[in-house]
Protein backbone atom coordinates (compact mmCIF):
# COMPACT_ATOMS: atom_id res chain seq x y z
CA UNK A 1 0.00 0.00 0.00
CA UNK A 2 3.05 2.86 0.31
CA UNK A 3 4.03 5.26 -2.02
CA UNK A 4 2.29 7.58 -3.55
CA UNK A 5 -1.22 6.43 -4.23
CA UNK A 6 -4.17 9.00 -3.54
CA UNK A 7 -6.88 7.06 -2.22
CA UNK A 8 -10.69 8.14 -2.63
CA UNK A 9 -13.85 6.55 -1.67
CA UNK A 10 -16.55 8.20 -3.82
CA UNK A 11 -16.24 5.95 -6.59
CA UNK A 12 -18.56 2.74 -7.33
CA UNK A 13 -17.48 -0.67 -5.01
CA UNK A 14 -16.87 -3.83 -6.78
CA UNK A 15 -18.09 -7.11 -5.28
CA UNK A 16 -15.06 -8.35 -3.93
CA UNK A 17 -14.70 -4.78 -2.06
CA UNK A 18 -18.15 -4.61 -1.03
CA UNK A 19 -17.73 -8.57 0.13
CA UNK A 20 -14.50 -7.33 2.16
CA UNK A 21 -16.27 -4.51 3.78
CA UNK A 22 -19.33 -6.12 4.54
CA UNK A 23 -17.40 -9.18 6.46
CA UNK A 24 -13.90 -7.41 7.83
CA UNK A 25 -16.41 -4.77 9.26
CA UNK A 26 -18.80 -7.34 10.85
CA UNK A 27 -15.80 -9.01 12.74
CA UNK A 28 -14.72 -5.43 13.50
CA UNK A 29 -18.06 -4.99 15.34
CA UNK A 30 -18.84 -8.71 16.72
CA UNK A 31 -15.81 -10.62 16.65
CA UNK A 32 -14.87 -13.05 18.03
CA UNK A 33 -17.51 -14.60 15.86
CA UNK A 34 -18.42 -18.13 13.77
CA UNK A 35 -18.21 -17.87 10.29
CA UNK A 36 -22.20 -19.22 9.97
CA UNK A 37 -23.12 -16.16 11.99
CA UNK A 38 -20.72 -13.80 9.63
CA UNK A 39 -23.02 -15.32 6.98
CA UNK A 40 -25.99 -14.91 8.27
CA UNK A 41 -25.19 -11.14 9.18
CA UNK A 42 -23.75 -10.60 5.74
CA UNK A 43 -26.18 -12.60 4.01
CA UNK A 44 -23.13 -14.24 1.49
CA UNK A 45 -23.15 -18.02 1.54
CA UNK A 46 -20.90 -20.06 3.89
CA UNK A 47 -18.47 -20.99 0.92
CA UNK A 48 -17.96 -17.63 0.13
CA UNK A 49 -16.99 -16.49 3.76
CA UNK A 50 -14.79 -19.40 4.68
CA UNK A 51 -12.79 -18.39 1.56
CA UNK A 52 -12.60 -14.65 2.43
CA UNK A 53 -11.45 -15.32 5.59
CA UNK A 54 -8.90 -17.95 5.23
CA UNK A 55 -6.98 -15.43 3.27
CA UNK A 56 -7.58 -12.97 5.70
CA UNK A 57 -5.45 -15.23 8.04
CA UNK A 58 -3.18 -15.82 5.52
CA UNK A 59 -2.29 -12.49 5.70
CA UNK A 60 -2.53 -11.70 9.30
CA UNK A 61 -5.58 -9.50 9.20
CA UNK A 62 -7.69 -12.21 11.08
CA UNK A 63 -7.15 -14.68 13.77
CA UNK A 64 -8.75 -18.00 15.02
CA UNK A 65 -9.78 -17.82 18.70
CA UNK A 66 -10.81 -21.05 19.66
CA UNK A 67 -14.04 -22.83 19.34
CA UNK A 68 -17.52 -21.91 20.52
CA UNK A 69 -19.50 -23.53 23.03
CA UNK A 70 -22.11 -26.00 20.70
CA UNK A 71 -25.89 -27.65 21.55
CA UNK A 72 -24.51 -30.58 19.63
CA UNK A 73 -22.48 -31.15 16.61
CA UNK A 74 -18.86 -29.56 15.88
CA UNK A 75 -17.83 -26.84 17.80
CA UNK A 76 -17.77 -23.87 15.41
CA UNK A 77 -14.39 -22.07 15.58
CA UNK A 78 -14.47 -18.37 16.37
CA UNK A 79 -11.93 -15.54 14.39
CA UNK A 80 -11.62 -12.17 15.61
CA UNK A 81 -10.01 -8.82 13.71
CA UNK A 82 -6.44 -8.40 14.55
CA UNK A 83 -6.26 -5.00 15.42
CA UNK A 84 -2.64 -4.57 15.39
CA UNK A 85 -2.03 -6.14 11.59
CA UNK A 86 -1.72 -2.25 10.66
CA UNK A 87 -2.30 1.31 11.81
CA UNK A 88 -4.06 4.77 10.24
CA UNK A 89 -3.49 8.05 10.79
CA UNK A 90 -5.99 10.59 11.30
CA UNK A 91 -5.98 14.14 11.00
CA UNK A 92 -8.68 17.10 11.68
CA UNK A 93 -9.52 20.24 13.32
CA UNK A 94 -11.22 21.07 16.36
CA UNK A 95 -12.75 24.60 17.32
CA UNK A 96 -9.06 26.01 18.36
CA UNK A 97 -6.59 23.02 17.78
CA UNK A 98 -5.28 20.52 15.40
CA UNK A 99 -5.77 17.37 16.31
CA UNK A 100 -3.67 13.66 14.98
CA UNK A 101 -3.97 10.31 15.92
CA UNK A 102 -2.43 7.23 15.16
CA UNK A 103 -4.93 4.52 15.59
CA UNK A 104 -5.19 0.41 15.49
CA UNK A 105 -7.84 -1.36 13.08
CA UNK A 106 -10.49 -0.57 16.12
CA UNK A 107 -9.94 2.86 16.17
CA UNK A 108 -8.07 2.17 19.16
CA UNK A 109 -5.92 5.70 19.44
CA UNK A 110 -1.86 4.71 19.93
CA UNK A 111 -0.65 8.15 20.21
CA UNK A 112 -1.89 11.44 19.41
CA UNK A 113 -0.48 14.90 19.22
CA UNK A 114 -2.76 18.22 19.50
CA UNK A 115 -1.11 21.70 18.49
CA UNK A 116 -3.31 25.59 18.02
CA UNK A 117 -4.68 26.42 14.67
CA UNK A 118 -2.65 28.54 12.82
CA UNK A 119 -4.40 32.19 12.33
CA UNK A 120 -4.30 31.70 8.71
CA UNK A 121 -5.39 29.14 5.99
CA UNK A 122 -2.33 28.80 3.50
CA UNK A 123 0.72 27.54 3.52
CA UNK A 124 1.23 27.83 7.52
CA UNK A 125 -2.46 25.32 7.93
CA UNK A 126 -0.48 22.52 5.35
CA UNK A 127 2.74 23.23 7.06
CA UNK A 128 1.23 22.34 10.24
CA UNK A 129 -0.57 19.33 9.37
CA UNK A 130 2.60 18.22 8.05
CA UNK A 131 4.31 18.98 11.22
CA UNK A 132 1.89 16.54 13.13
CA UNK A 133 1.74 13.61 11.12
CA UNK A 134 5.65 13.71 11.20
CA UNK A 135 5.55 14.22 14.51
CA UNK A 136 3.15 10.66 14.88
CA UNK A 137 4.96 8.84 12.59
CA UNK A 138 8.08 9.61 13.63
CA UNK A 139 7.68 8.62 17.51
CA UNK A 140 5.47 5.08 16.16
CA UNK A 141 8.10 2.29 17.42
CA UNK A 142 5.88 -0.12 14.67
CA UNK A 143 7.39 -0.82 11.18
CA UNK A 144 6.59 2.02 9.47
CA UNK A 145 5.53 -0.36 6.55
CA UNK A 146 2.19 -0.62 9.49
CA UNK A 147 0.78 2.52 8.63
CA UNK A 148 -2.04 2.18 5.55
CA UNK A 149 -3.23 5.62 4.78
CA UNK A 150 -3.54 8.64 6.12
CA UNK A 151 -7.03 10.39 6.69
CA UNK A 152 -7.30 14.33 6.55
CA UNK A 153 -10.68 16.23 7.59
CA UNK A 154 -10.20 19.69 6.49
CA UNK A 155 -13.16 22.30 6.83
CA UNK A 156 -14.28 23.68 3.10
CA UNK A 157 -14.99 22.21 0.25
CA UNK A 158 -13.45 19.49 -1.37
CA UNK A 159 -12.80 19.76 -5.17
CA UNK A 160 -11.80 16.10 -6.04
CA UNK A 161 -11.47 16.94 -9.68
CA UNK A 162 -9.27 19.96 -9.55
CA UNK A 163 -7.84 19.14 -6.37
CA UNK A 164 -8.70 22.07 -4.53
CA UNK A 165 -10.05 22.63 -1.12
CA UNK A 166 -12.19 26.29 -0.51
CA UNK A 167 -12.30 27.41 2.87
CA UNK A 168 -14.77 29.99 2.90
CA UNK A 169 -14.49 33.14 4.83
CA UNK A 170 -16.86 35.24 7.12
CA UNK A 171 -19.59 37.62 5.30
CA UNK A 172 -17.14 40.34 3.46
CA UNK A 173 -14.16 37.97 3.16
CA UNK A 174 -12.71 36.56 0.30
CA UNK A 175 -12.73 32.72 0.18
CA UNK A 176 -9.24 30.66 0.94
CA UNK A 177 -8.76 28.25 -1.69
CA UNK A 178 -5.61 25.33 -0.75
CA UNK A 179 -4.35 23.72 -4.30
CA UNK A 180 -3.06 20.60 -5.12
CA UNK A 181 0.28 21.41 -3.05
CA UNK A 182 -1.50 19.85 -0.29
CA UNK A 183 -1.64 16.28 -2.04
CA UNK A 184 1.75 16.44 -3.14
CA UNK A 185 3.42 17.76 0.20
CA UNK A 186 1.95 15.28 1.56
CA UNK A 187 2.51 12.26 -0.19
CA UNK A 188 5.88 13.51 -1.45
CA UNK A 189 6.65 14.04 2.63
CA UNK A 190 5.04 10.28 3.61
CA UNK A 191 5.11 7.95 0.61
CA UNK A 192 1.42 6.78 2.27
CA UNK A 193 -1.57 7.03 0.79
CA UNK A 194 -3.73 10.00 1.55
CA UNK A 195 -7.39 10.05 1.67
CA UNK A 196 -9.32 13.82 2.35
CA UNK A 197 -12.68 14.52 3.34
CA UNK A 198 -14.77 17.51 4.67
CA UNK A 199 -14.40 17.16 8.53
CA UNK A 200 -18.75 16.85 9.02
CA UNK A 201 -18.45 14.01 6.43
CA UNK A 202 -15.46 12.34 8.68
CA UNK A 203 -17.29 13.40 11.65
CA UNK A 204 -20.51 12.10 10.53
CA UNK A 205 -18.96 8.56 9.72
CA UNK A 206 -16.92 8.64 13.33
CA UNK A 207 -20.06 8.84 15.09
CA UNK A 208 -21.77 6.34 13.66
CA UNK A 209 -18.77 3.93 13.53
CA UNK A 210 -17.68 4.27 16.73
CA UNK A 211 -20.02 5.26 18.96
CA UNK A 212 -23.75 5.45 17.87
CA UNK A 213 -26.12 2.09 17.78
CA UNK A 214 -25.64 0.43 14.50
CA UNK A 215 -28.82 0.62 13.52
CA UNK A 216 -28.66 4.27 13.24
CA UNK A 217 -28.67 4.72 9.08
CA UNK A 218 -29.63 7.90 8.85
CA UNK A 219 -27.81 10.13 10.90
CA UNK A 220 -27.06 14.17 10.28
CA UNK A 221 -23.40 15.79 12.17
CA UNK A 222 -24.00 19.07 12.60
CA UNK A 223 -20.47 21.24 12.90
CA UNK A 224 -21.88 23.85 14.89
CA UNK A 225 -23.74 25.90 12.34
CA UNK A 226 -20.96 26.31 9.71
CA UNK A 227 -21.71 22.32 7.91
CA UNK A 228 -22.98 19.23 8.73
CA UNK A 229 -22.43 15.69 7.11
CA UNK A 230 -25.16 13.49 6.15
CA UNK A 231 -25.83 9.83 6.35
CA UNK A 232 -28.31 8.36 4.26
CA UNK A 233 -28.93 4.47 4.88
CA UNK A 234 -25.54 4.02 5.85
CA UNK A 235 -23.61 5.86 3.25
CA UNK A 236 -22.00 8.88 3.58
CA UNK A 237 -24.04 11.47 1.33
CA UNK A 238 -21.42 13.86 -0.64
CA UNK A 239 -23.77 14.70 -3.38
CA UNK A 240 -22.38 14.78 -7.51
CA UNK A 241 -19.10 16.94 -6.76
CA UNK A 242 -18.62 16.03 -3.12
CA UNK A 243 -19.85 19.20 -1.44
CA UNK A 244 -22.83 18.35 -0.12
CA UNK A 245 -23.33 19.58 3.84
CA UNK A 246 -22.55 23.47 3.14
CA UNK A 247 -24.95 25.32 5.13
CA UNK A 248 -26.52 28.76 4.08
CA UNK A 249 -26.32 30.55 0.88
CA UNK A 250 -24.47 34.21 -0.22
CA UNK A 251 -23.78 35.73 -3.38
CA UNK A 252 -20.25 37.28 -3.09
CA UNK A 253 -21.52 39.93 -6.03
CA UNK A 254 -24.20 41.35 -3.48
CA UNK A 255 -22.62 41.56 -0.66
CA UNK A 256 -22.78 45.27 -0.12
CA UNK A 257 -26.76 44.56 -0.65
CA UNK A 258 -26.71 42.24 2.53
CA UNK A 259 -29.33 41.49 4.99
CA UNK A 260 -31.59 39.18 6.61
CA UNK A 261 -34.70 39.74 4.99
CA UNK A 262 -32.88 39.69 1.61
CA UNK A 263 -31.53 36.01 2.78
CA UNK A 264 -34.19 34.91 4.65
CA UNK A 265 -33.92 33.69 8.32
CA UNK A 266 -30.63 31.62 8.70
CA UNK A 267 -29.26 31.78 5.33
CA UNK A 268 -26.09 33.67 4.37
CA UNK A 269 -22.73 32.60 5.63
CA UNK A 270 -22.70 31.20 9.83
CA UNK A 271 -19.55 30.97 11.90
CA UNK A 272 -18.71 28.54 14.23
CA UNK A 273 -19.49 30.96 16.79
CA UNK A 274 -23.06 30.51 16.01
CA UNK A 275 -23.05 34.55 16.11
CA UNK A 276 -22.73 34.86 19.65
CA UNK A 277 -19.21 37.02 18.99
CA UNK A 278 -21.41 39.65 16.55
CA UNK A 279 -22.00 42.39 19.06
CA UNK A 280 -20.16 41.40 21.89
CA UNK A 281 -18.90 45.24 21.88
CA UNK A 282 -22.50 46.25 22.68
CA UNK A 283 -22.88 43.77 25.11
CA UNK A 284 -19.68 44.48 26.97
CA UNK A 285 -21.09 48.25 27.43
CA UNK A 286 -24.37 47.07 28.74
CA UNK A 287 -23.11 43.82 30.91
CA UNK A 288 -20.02 45.36 32.46
CA UNK A 289 -20.14 43.25 35.00
CA UNK A 290 -20.41 40.03 32.92
CA UNK A 291 -17.61 37.35 33.98
CA UNK A 292 -17.64 36.91 29.85
CA UNK A 293 -15.28 40.09 30.24
CA UNK A 294 -13.44 39.36 33.66
CA UNK A 295 -12.34 36.23 32.13
CA UNK A 296 -11.20 37.70 28.77
CA UNK A 297 -9.11 40.13 31.22
CA UNK A 298 -11.41 43.11 29.18
CA UNK A 299 -10.09 42.46 25.87
CA UNK A 300 -12.57 41.81 23.26
CA UNK A 301 -9.97 39.51 21.28
CA UNK A 302 -9.96 37.48 24.11
CA UNK A 303 -12.99 36.51 23.87
CA UNK A 304 -14.39 33.41 22.58
CA UNK A 305 -16.40 30.32 22.80
CA UNK A 306 -14.51 28.92 25.40
CA UNK A 307 -14.78 31.94 27.36
CA UNK A 308 -18.63 32.23 27.08
CA UNK A 309 -18.70 28.24 28.10
CA UNK A 310 -16.68 28.95 30.85
CA UNK A 311 -18.52 31.91 32.05
CA UNK A 312 -22.01 30.03 31.63
CA UNK A 313 -20.47 27.81 33.82
CA UNK A 314 -20.18 30.01 36.55
CA UNK A 315 -24.04 31.10 36.37
CA UNK A 316 -23.54 34.35 34.18
CA UNK A 317 -26.55 35.48 33.13
CA UNK A 318 -25.59 36.81 29.65
CA UNK A 319 -23.44 33.86 28.59
CA UNK A 320 -26.49 31.32 29.01
CA UNK A 321 -28.44 34.12 27.05
CA UNK A 322 -25.99 33.99 24.23
CA UNK A 323 -26.12 30.12 24.44
CA UNK A 324 -29.48 29.61 24.32
CA UNK A 325 -29.61 32.13 21.77
CA UNK A 326 -27.24 30.13 19.64
CA UNK A 327 -29.30 27.00 20.52
CA UNK A 328 -32.59 28.62 19.00
CA UNK A 329 -30.91 29.86 15.66
CA UNK A 330 -28.77 26.55 15.34
CA UNK A 331 -32.47 24.74 15.89
CA UNK A 332 -34.14 26.39 12.92
CA UNK A 333 -31.12 25.27 10.77
CA UNK A 334 -31.72 21.45 11.87
CA UNK A 335 -35.46 22.01 11.92
CA UNK A 336 -34.75 22.44 8.31
CA UNK A 337 -32.96 19.55 7.47
CA UNK A 338 -35.51 17.27 9.96
CA UNK A 339 -37.95 18.60 7.49
CA UNK A 340 -35.84 17.68 4.43
CA UNK A 341 -34.01 14.28 5.65
CA UNK A 342 -36.13 12.67 7.83
CA UNK A 343 -33.09 11.52 9.92
CA UNK A 344 -33.16 9.36 12.90
CA UNK A 345 -30.42 10.83 14.92
CA UNK A 346 -28.97 14.65 14.79
CA UNK A 347 -25.66 14.71 16.29
CA UNK A 348 -24.54 18.22 17.36
CA UNK A 349 -20.67 18.64 17.28
CA UNK A 350 -17.69 21.04 16.76
CA UNK A 351 -17.48 21.91 20.06
CA UNK A 352 -20.43 23.79 20.67
CA UNK A 353 -22.07 20.81 22.44
CA UNK A 354 -19.75 21.21 25.20
CA UNK A 355 -22.30 24.04 25.80
CA UNK A 356 -24.72 21.62 27.51
CA UNK A 357 -28.09 22.37 28.66
CA UNK A 358 -28.58 25.87 27.42
CA UNK A 359 -27.69 25.07 23.93
CA UNK A 360 -29.12 21.83 23.72
CA UNK A 361 -32.31 22.50 25.53
CA UNK A 362 -33.21 25.28 23.53
CA UNK A 363 -32.10 23.94 20.76
CA UNK A 364 -34.52 20.45 20.91
CA UNK A 365 -37.00 23.12 21.60
CA UNK A 366 -36.96 24.71 18.87
CA UNK A 367 -36.58 21.53 16.66
CA UNK A 368 -40.10 20.41 18.34
CA UNK A 369 -41.46 23.90 17.03
CA UNK A 370 -39.97 24.24 13.76
CA UNK A 371 -40.32 21.02 12.32
CA UNK A 372 -43.27 18.44 11.06
CA UNK A 373 -44.08 16.18 14.07
CA UNK A 374 -43.96 13.23 11.56
CA UNK A 375 -40.03 14.30 11.10
CA UNK A 376 -39.78 14.94 14.42
CA UNK A 377 -41.73 12.33 16.98
CA UNK A 378 -39.06 10.08 17.31
CA UNK A 379 -35.91 11.98 16.35
CA UNK A 380 -32.68 11.69 18.53
CA UNK A 381 -30.71 15.12 19.30
CA UNK A 382 -27.56 14.06 21.16
CA UNK A 383 -24.43 15.56 21.28
CA UNK A 384 -21.34 13.88 19.67
CA UNK A 385 -19.80 10.88 21.50
CA UNK A 386 -16.47 11.32 20.11
CA UNK A 387 -16.08 15.28 21.36
CA UNK A 388 -13.19 16.97 19.35
CA UNK A 389 -12.08 13.35 18.17
CA UNK A 390 -14.62 13.47 15.74
CA UNK A 391 -13.00 14.53 12.66
CA UNK A 392 -9.81 13.09 13.12
CA UNK A 393 -11.17 9.74 14.39
CA UNK A 394 -13.24 10.19 11.20
CA UNK A 395 -10.60 10.27 9.28
CA UNK A 396 -8.80 7.37 10.48
CA UNK A 397 -12.00 5.30 10.19
CA UNK A 398 -12.96 6.24 6.52
CA UNK A 399 -8.85 5.16 5.84
CA UNK A 400 -9.77 1.32 7.35
CA UNK A 401 -13.07 1.34 5.37
CA UNK A 402 -10.98 1.62 2.44
CA UNK A 403 -8.19 -0.66 3.84
CA UNK A 404 -10.97 -3.01 4.69
CA UNK A 405 -12.09 -3.05 0.86
CA UNK A 406 -8.90 -3.00 -0.48
CA UNK A 407 -7.42 -5.95 1.11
Amino acid sequence: MRGSKTVFPSRELTDKERKNFSILDTIRTKGPIAKTDISKFTGLNIVTVSNYIDSYIKKGLVTEEGFDSSSGGRKPMMVNLNKKAAYVVGLGFGMTDMIGVITDLRCGIISEVRTKKPADSGKSLIDTLIHIADELLSNFSEDKDKIKGIGLGVAGIIDKENRTVRCPGPLGTQDGVISVSLWDEFTKKFGIPLLIENDADCAVFGEQWLALNPDYKNVIYMYSGVACGIMINGQVYTGTSGCAGELGILNPNALDSYDCENYGYGLGRWSVELGMLDNIKEHKERHKDSKIFKLAKNKIENINVFVILEAAKEGDELAIQLLTKAGEDLGKKVAFLVNLLNPQVVVIGGGIEKAGPPVMNSLKKTVKEWSFDEASRNLKIIPAQLSENAVPLGAASLVIRNYFENI
